[in-house]
């Protein structure tokens, strides 16, 4: 049995099929260590502890054009006009909830802006039962600090016992943006 399944493999997959392919594998190594070298370290918070990509050498992809063409990103601790910032998402049952909610968040300087992304489902377990709801997303722009006043006002406003409430870092963006962001909250 052996002796037939090694007969058959070359007829499978021919010598030049290997050499192509390894050439792939090797363009995408090539491309995806070289592509780490432009994008900028998180702060070390955000860092993940496994040992994996983090560990590995830098190697640049081309070292000789790359020295000139640095990406720059700006991050938040670097802008002194900015404020650490987040995003927060929030979901709402439909679209009348979710302006009434956003309008009044913004209105309490509790964000600059809320997004409302409509014709979301979400598929979850309460009370023991698997639900799929359409819902609407609102995405939300604010400093940190406001974290909070923000949960709680959305607590209070809000229609559902237990409302999504979930942040994320802003590590980064348009200088100008996050200046505006901090601008239009409280403090």
């Amino acid at each position: 049995m052996a002796s037939i399944l090694s007969c058959r493999a070359p007829a499978l997959v021919s010598p030049s099929t290997i050499r192509r392919r390894l050439q792939l594998v090797g363009v995408f190594f090539v491309i995806s260590v070289g592509f780490s070298n432009l994008c900028p370290p998180l702060p070390s918070p955000f860092y993940l502890k496994t040992g994996s990509a983090q560990s590995l050498p830098s190697l640049p992809l081309l070292s000789a054009q790359s020295a000139d063409k640095t990406v720059h990103a700006v991050k938040m601790e670097a802008n002194s006009d900015s404020v650490p910032s987040i995003v927060v998402y929030v979901t709402v049952p439909n679209r009348e909830a979710g302006k009434k909610l956003a309008g009044s968040i913004v209105k309490e300087k509790l964000a600059a802006c809320v997004n409302i992304v409509p014709g979301i489902e979400s598929v979850y377990e309460w009370e023991g039962k698997i639900n799929s709801d359409p819902e609407e997303l609102l995405i939300i722009k604010t400093r940190q600090s406001l974290l909070e006043a923000l949960t709680e006002h959305v607590k209070a406003n809000h229609e559902y016992d237990v409302p999504e409430v979930i942040a994320l870092p802003i590590t980064g963006g348009s200088p100008r943006y996050l200046n505006w962001l901090k601008n239009s909250t409280r403090d």
